[in-house]
């Protein structure tokens, strides 16, 4: 391990940072850890498709790299933390008066129908492109998933929280884990969320029924006593 090694964790906002930033800094406490803030859900992203997906992935980490001075052999492994947003769902999409896509455990509401039904297929292309991917410039790639988002997951919570809501609640759910690191571990590998399991046997379960609108997450694997998983869809 180089001096200058560091873990890249990848996610979709702020809340995301501050709600488990403490908590990976602390378990990957011999490295550095750096997070890459996608600002917005780059695998459902307007232009993004399972073709460039890692080409798009690769200049999202590249500015975060470049800001450290980090070479790609220093990275040694690649966290890519993602909500499911209900896409792999099939015929749960119902037309409601709403002004963006309001999620329920066994349905969706969008003001567009078909729209969302697209966005839906596109996103979960990508995600499986994405979740058949070991390797990114030959650094240990995983992308762990949060359904329905993480709030739900982390906070038994669906529903569409203001920007200001997000914050409180990251900044409460981090205070309250900050120093135990066992406690969240204990937590997030709860049967009522974490999906059993090797990897590859999470994202068939997510892929399946409704699962990908519950409350279901694999971010345990994170904390997997081999390190690292056996990636999906070999």
């Amino acid at each position: 391990m180089t001096e200058k090694s560091a873990v890249i964790v990848v996610v979709e906002g702020y809340s995301d940072m501050a709600s488990i930033g403490t908590i990976l800094k602390e378990y990957f406490s011999s490295t550095e850890t750096q997070f890459v803030i996608t600002r917005g859900d780059i695998t459902s992203r307007d232009g993004v498709t399972p073709a460039n997906v890692i080409t798009k992935l690769k200049t999202e980490i590249d500015t975060v790299r470049t800001k450290y001075g980090y070479q790609w052999k220093d990275l040694i492994r690649i966290i890519h933390i993602a909500d499911t947003d209900g896409t792999f769902t099939k015929d749960c999409v119902v037309k409601a008066d709403v002004k963006s896509i309001q999620y329920y455990e066994d349905h969706m509401e969008s003001a567009n129908v078909e729209v969302t039904q697209q966005r839906n297929v596109n996103k979960a292309e990508v995600m499986f492109k994405l979740s058949s991917t070991n390797k990114i410039n030959s650094t240990d790639y995983r992308l762990y998933f949060n359904s329905c988002n993480l709030e739900h997951v982390l906070h038994n919570a669906l529903k569409d929280f203001s920007d200001d809501e997000k914050e409180e609640m990251s900044d409460a759910f981090a205070e309250k884990y900050k120093g135990h690191l066992p406690e969240f571990i204990s937590f997030i590998s709860d049967p009522d969320i974490a999906v059993s399991g090797t990897y590859r046997e999470t994202w068939k379960f997510i892929a399946r029924d409704k699962h990908s609108l519950q409350r279901h997450t694999n971010m345990h694997l994170i904390f997997d006593s081999e390190g690292l998983s056996t990636p999906a869809h070999n």
